[in-house]
């Protein structure tokens, strides 16, 4: 299988892990991001291994000890992790470093026919009302005291990915495709209104309702893809669910898929007074966030538009960079929707 060495793997848990052999692995979440692969035990033990995509991987991408860090600290906190359970750093067992943790059952919701599926209305609203509940509990939580004091810088959070993100976006620009210029514009905009930052926090970076795994009462069991956490501004966390989080009657679905326009969830209003009131943090700037949030995934996928191209084999693939770039400007424009009150 493809990500899995098996019979080194398979010895490495055995021993590590506890589990006993034969073990049966399945990959249930792929892609660009980290690799996840469930694994059953011969007694039916089930545990979860992560691992970095293969093939090319940026030095600095897909780091599997900080993840594990991250994700062992935050286990004796309120927020909802899974148990980590054995870390790997030897590359010549499965070809990368890995970790194994506990197997969380629940729902993830990517769709609106899921979310229908899977939870009630009731549910669907605790479901609301418990992932701001989380992220509150997240940004309380004392980085020293759980020995993430060291994560990342913890002053000029939104300086720092403004520049990060507009420098993948200048390095992103197919040859003869058009620029997306408001992205520039944005970029100056930005950065020339930067908020006042307050304490940092742990920041997860894409908190978001299908980076949750749900019970069936609809309350988080665990947040998941803990990839790009560091330290820094939480109200970036708060702005980009905000980005995530569709109603009816939306013009822009940032992710294609809105679950939550089924009838239960809260609105966009409601979870921002909840996080204010949980929080005790003033929220009154967060459209300069939510702004931030539709910039950042704009740059973001037009790395993606350029990642495509660079692996293209032949064929043409006009259309799709067509629907890329389209994608980019339509992002480009909720961000300056968003951002319409910041000085130009």
């Amino acid at each position: 299988m493809e990500g899995i060495d098996e019979r080194p793997t398979t010895a490495w848990l055995v021993e590590h892990a506890g589990l006993a052999a034969p073990l049966a692995f399945e990959l249930i979440a792929g892609g660009r991001s980290n690799l996840t692969f469930k694994v059953v035990d011969a007694t039916g033990a089930e545990v979860v291994l992560r691992r970095p995509p293969t093939g090319h991987v940026l030095p600095t991408a897909h780091d599997m000890s900080r993840e594990y860090r991250i994700v062992t600290a935050l286990g004796p906190t309120p927020v909802p992790v899974a148990r980590t359970l054995a870390f790997c750093d030897d590359a010549a067992v499965n070809g990368a470093p890995f970790y194994v943790m506990e197997f969380v059952n629940g729902h993830v919701l990517r769709d609106a026919p899921t979310a229908e599926k899977e939870l009630d209305e009731p549910a669907r609203r605790r479901a609301s009302e418990s992932l701001v509940e989380v992220l509150a509990d997240l940004h309380a939580v004392d980085v020293d005291s759980v020995g993430l004091g060291d994560l990342g810088r913890r002053e000029g959070y939104l300086a720092r990915q403004l520049q990060r993100w507009h420098g993948q976006f200048d390095h992103s620009q197919p040859e003869g495709a058009e620029r997306v210029t408001l992205v520039d514009s944005l970029f100056e905009r930005l950065s020339a209104n930067l908020p006042e930052q307050g304490t940092a926090t742990v920041v997860h970076g894409d908190y978001r309702l299908d980076n949750t795994m749900l019970g069936d009462d609809g309350r988080v069991r665990a947040v998941l893809d803990w990839e790009i956490c560091t330290l820094g501004d939480p109200l970036a966390d708060v702005g980009l669910l905000m980005v995530y989080w569709s109603e009816p009657g939306d013009a822009t679905t940032a992710l294609g898929t809105a679950p939550t326009i089924v009838p239960g969830f809260l609105s966009r209003a409601e979870l921002r007074s909840r996080y204010a009131e949980l929080s005790g943090r003033d929220v009154s700037n967060l459209d300069y966030y939510i702004a931030f949030g539709y910039w950042k995934l704009a740059c973001i996928l037009q790395g993606v538009m350029f990642r495509y191209l660079g692996g293209a084999a032949g064929g043409d693939r006009t259309g799709g960079v067509e629907l890329f770039a389209s994608q980019v400007r339509v992002l480009a424009e909720a961000a300056e929707a968003a951002a319409s009150g910041l000085v130009a």
